[in-house]
């Protein structure tokens, strides 16, 4: 076995293949031909002198020996990429890869247009953006960065905040003329609430502020959702009561098409930028964050709601 033939880009084949467990799932995450996996994989087992996977007709499964060479191998890429960091940070010029995760709304609707105007700043930083509806274990699954809504952050991990947030119950004025405004909050258990299953909260119990007084409240209704823009249509639609950030739901509070209900009642939900602990210290996200930070204090688009 030569040992300077094993290069970094197979270990990278190597590694995705291990975690999708499919030669074509690997190849459309790295925008390359199946046969490209295949080649890589091969060539790798050759140098090896070693089978990494088992294989079937439509998965492979990593052999005894596999699993040892892929926990191996993401080391190694971990040090390559950790490399990289070090050596951009001593010059100052970010570069590289950077892995980031977001909630579907709010990373289609502000997040990806501020990461897209990121990259025009910083062209050697290549943005992977992923939308989600689930958190996602940051070092486990290899990401660098999340910018998240809410404020129940892992303590294994570091935080920046990045912007005030919260978010407000609404409706449209056709369903409170059709089915009376709620005065009080308990009034909501009589109503047609919809339901957003968030990447991080119970399913259908509302926490909300009032002052210092945080109250939870049992919801129920006809429709639920894991997407907060189909609920938004529906609130607009004049389907029910929904509890959206004001950054969502503050042009149609603006036009009037949803109205504030229980206007001294909301549910903090700032936004945070969240990386991993091993990762402090990279340049590209150093970068990126402070970038998300100044982006979000002169953003015009997080408006204040009014009943």
């Amino acid at each position: 076995m030569d040992k300077e033939n094993v290069n970094s880009r197979q270990l990278r084949v190597f590694c995705l293949t291990a975690r999708y467990g499919n030669f074509s799932q690997a190849a459309r995450m790295m925008g390359v031909s199946p046969a490209y996996i295949s080649k890589n994989i091969k060539a790798l087992e050759a140098e090896l002198d070693v089978m990494l996977f088992h294989r079937s007709t439509r998965h492979v499964a990593l052999t005894e020996q596999g699993e040892e060479i892929y926990a191996l191998s993401r080391q190694i890429l971990q040090d390559i990429e950790q490399l990289h960091d070090t050596v951009a940070e001593y010059k100052q010029e970010p570069r590289g890869r950077l892995k980031v995760s977001t909630s579907f709304g709010f990373g289609r609707q502000v997040v990806a247009p501020a990461l897209a105007e990121f990259t025009r700043r910083y062209p050697d930083i290549q943005i992977q953006i992923e939308v989600l509806d689930q958190l996602v274990n940051l070092a486990l699954e290899h990401y660098d960065l999340d910018i998240r809504i809410g404020d129940l952050i892992d303590p294994n991990y570091i935080a920046r905040h990045l912007a005030y947030n919260h978010r407000v119950l609404c409706a449209s004025p056709d369903y409170l003329e059709r089915r009376g405004e709620p005065r009080e909050l308990q009034e909501l258990t009589r109503h047609d609430c919809l339901i957003v299953r968030e990447r991080d909260h119970p399913v259908g119990i509302w926490a909300l502020n009032c002052g210092s007084t945080v109250s939870n409240v049992k919801v129920n209704g006809p429709l639920i959702t894991n997407n907060g823009e189909v609920a938004l249509s529906w609130a607009v639609a004049g389907h029910g009561i929904v509890l959206r950030s004001v950054w969502d739901a503050g042009k149609y509070l603006e036009s009037g098409r949803l109205r504030v209900i229980l206007p001294d009642y909301r549910q903090i939900a700032n936004i945070w930028a969240v990386y991993p602990q091993r990762l402090e210290h990279s340049a590209k996200i150093k970068v990126c964050v402070e970038f998300l930070a100044h982006h979000f204090a002169t953003m015009v688009s997080l408006p204040t709601a009014r009943p």
